[in-house]
């Protein structure tokens, strides 16, 4: 099991889960509960239940660089590019946007 922390604005949205039934998201409670909390996605809109796929979102997915970044990312990192997951958290800590994903350690999870 890998877990990421999902920030907006620096701000904890969410957590972002991969298992062996596929990637859940779901938002955190005290964030929802937080005057006027913004989505991290229009794909992803507010709510207490878990987002969950077999695939990782689409959303995350776009997050991930491509071209010749992406071919730095894994000739640097040695990732499998079919890893879209180990992509997301090793690529993803500071990218453009509001949206940032923080890998936890097991230790953490």
């Amino acid at each position: 099991m890998r877990k990421a922390e999902i920030k907006i604005y620096d701000t904890t949205a969410g957590w972002l889960v991969e298992d062996e039934n596929g990637y859940h998201f779901n938002y955190d409670s005290s964030y929802l509960k937080s005057s006027n909390p913004d989505p991290i996605s229009l794909t992803l809109p507010l709510k207490e239940q878990p987002y969950t796929s077999k695939i990782l979102f689409p959303f995350f997915d776009g997050l991930i660089p491509e071209g010749w970044l992406l071919d730095i990312a894994q000739n640097n990192w040695k990732l499998n590019p079919r890893d879209r997951m180990g992509l997301l958290m090793a690529c993803c800590k500071d990218c453009i946007g509001a949206v940032s994903v923080h890998p936890l350690n097991n230790e953490e999870l």
